[in-house]
């Protein structure tokens, strides 16, 4: 980007997808399927299906969709004019899309045990824009697992052993006479 906010010469970036954008903001997390469907040339919908899969635990789902994602960015950047390897800065907010997917990737090809490929993708993702990585986990979150402990779980009485407890146990002892106000000469 130069000072004014427009991209520099060299630097080509995917377009906005409005639509996409809208629909996902009107969708359930659980409806981004159907984004997709509606719009399966769309880098945006298949990275937010990549998180959403990533988000759940389903490494094999998140890395397909993300591979999707990705492609398809590669593809509408080349059409723009981009190589492999050039910018594609995260400032402008459509390329996100492309950036994310590569990240959505990596995390899916750890989780499966693909680290070659996950060393490849985070190359690109460093190539592309060597800031995104810290970008995405500290400003696109909603791919962290949340444990959900149901409210049984959470109440649920905790029994300590006869000897562990013998230890943490309180003592009683000699119970404290009662003050006599009678017996008090006044002073403290």
């Amino acid at each position: 980007m130069t000072p004014d906010g427009t991209p520099a010469q060299n630097e080509v970036g995917l377009p906005a997808e409005p639509d996409v954008r809208e629909a996902l903001d009107a969708s359930a997390r659980d409806a981004v399927a159907r984004v997709v469907g509606a719009h399966p040339g769309s880098p945006l919908a298949w990275a937010e299906l990549a998180d959403h899969a990533d988000s759940e635990g389903r490494a094999l789902d998140a890395f397909a969709y993300a591979t999707v994602a990705a492609d398809l960015a590669r593809e509408q950047l080349a059409a723009r004019g981009w190589e492999p390897g050039s910018s594609v800065p995260w400032a402008d907010e459509p390329n996100r899309a492309y950036l994310r997917a590569l990240d959505a990737q990596r995390r899916a090809a750890v989780a499966l045990g693909l680290d070659d490929r996950a060393t490849t993708v985070a190359d690109e993702l460093a190539a592309a824009d060597p800031e995104a990585p810290a970008r995405i986990a500290s400003e696109f979150t909603p791919t962290q697992l949340i444990t959900i402990v149901s409210p049984s779980d959470a109440f649920e009485p905790t029994y300590v052993s006869s000897e562990a407890s013998a230890s943490t146990e309180a003592s009683v002892g000699d119970p404290i006479a009662a003050p006599d106000a009678a017996a008090s000469n006044g002073d403290d």
